[in-house]
């Protein structure tokens, strides 16, 4: 996964190479700053402390080199403790890992953020994260800008590689920009066939914003989408209905980061490179789109 370097023109931005992923090829995405996230990751958001532990040393197993985490998750440390147990804390297993995490909503600001940072870090027990991510944009208590000036001088310290936001309708990114002067890499919404948000992905497009998806499968229940359309599709290429849907997130381009903790279902996530949709099939499954979230409603919302 290539490290620091400084992005091209925007079309580089968006193609897709090829990047080794221990025992598994997986796309890299490169970012408008230069750095490459590998497409498919880890979430580990609702595992418990103790849990996550050997659930992040099953995934670095199955050749997993992206793990999304959080200080809202409440599980820094065993994600931390895993990174140390495998050793992909240091050296060269370290450079090949990619770790994000996010500032709590509660610790938003300049000053809070730096100190919430510090504590994160020392969880996590790395020099480094690829990743800082602002977690909801509380429109309602807006503190963006003062939170990115925060990242901003962590980026320049080099403890932050790559700087983004999570649930960001284009209003905020919008004002984020007019204050800051600067957009995220990536912004990790909630997407999947029945939430696919096209307004925010279009403009994180035309602005040169990677998306990210979380709930890619909507906690299951897209699996069942179309009255059966998804499982037909699976059984057409032999895969299960999880390999289809994020086929899809794939051919689309998005950054996808489904939970297991299991490790068969851990490694079904990776394998999504043996087969492709027809366009007939990534038509039908464009056309599940809906009206209704699975999730929080970013205006409202704030992950204390």
């Amino acid at each position: 996964m290539r490290r620091n370097g400084r992005g091209g023109d925007r079309k580089d931005r968006w193609t897709v190479s090829t990047a080794a992923q221990g025992k598994t090829m997986v796309p890299a995405i490169m970012l408008s700053d230069g750095n490459a996230i590998a497409q498919i990751g880890l979430g580990v958001l609702r595992i418990g402390d103790e849990q996550t532990t050997g659930v992040v040393e099953s995934a670095i197993a199955q050749g997993y080199r992206h793990i999304d985490g959080a200080a809202g998750y409440g599980n820094e440390s065993g994600l931390g403790r895993a990174l140390a147990q495998t050793g992909f804390n240091h050296g060269d297993e370290r450079s090949s890992m990619w770790i994000t995490t996010k500032v709590r909503d509660s610790e938003q600001g300049y000053d809070s953020t730096l100190r919430a940072f510090d504590r994160q870090i020392g969880l996590l027990r790395l020099d480094y994260v690829d990743m800082y991510m602002i977690h909801w944009p509380t429109p309602f208590n807006w503190r963006a800008a003062e939170t990115w000036k925060a990242f901003a001088r962590l980026r320049d310290d080099g403890r932050v590689r790559t700087l983004g936001v999570c649930n960001f309708l284009p209003e905020h990114l919008e004002r984020l920009h007019r204050e800051t002067g600067e957009y995220p890499a990536v912004d990790q919404i909630e997407l999947h066939p029945t939430w696919q948000q096209r307004a925010v992905v279009d403009y994180c497009r035309k602005h040169g914003i990677a998306v990210e998806a979380y709930s890619p499968m909507a906690r299951g229940a897209d699996l069942n989408a179309g009255n059966g359309l998804i499982q037909r599709i699976a059984d057409v290429h032999g895969v299960s209905p999880a390999q289809v849907v994020l086929r899809w997130h794939i051919e689309n381009g998005t950054i996808i980061i489904p939970k297991s903790v299991h490790p068969d279902r851990q490694r079904e996530n990776l394998n999504l490179f043996g087969f492709s949709l027809s366009a007939e099939e990534h038509a039908g499954i464009d056309a599940l789109d809906g009206p209704t979230r699975a999730g929080h409603d970013p205006m409202t919302f704030s992950y204390a």
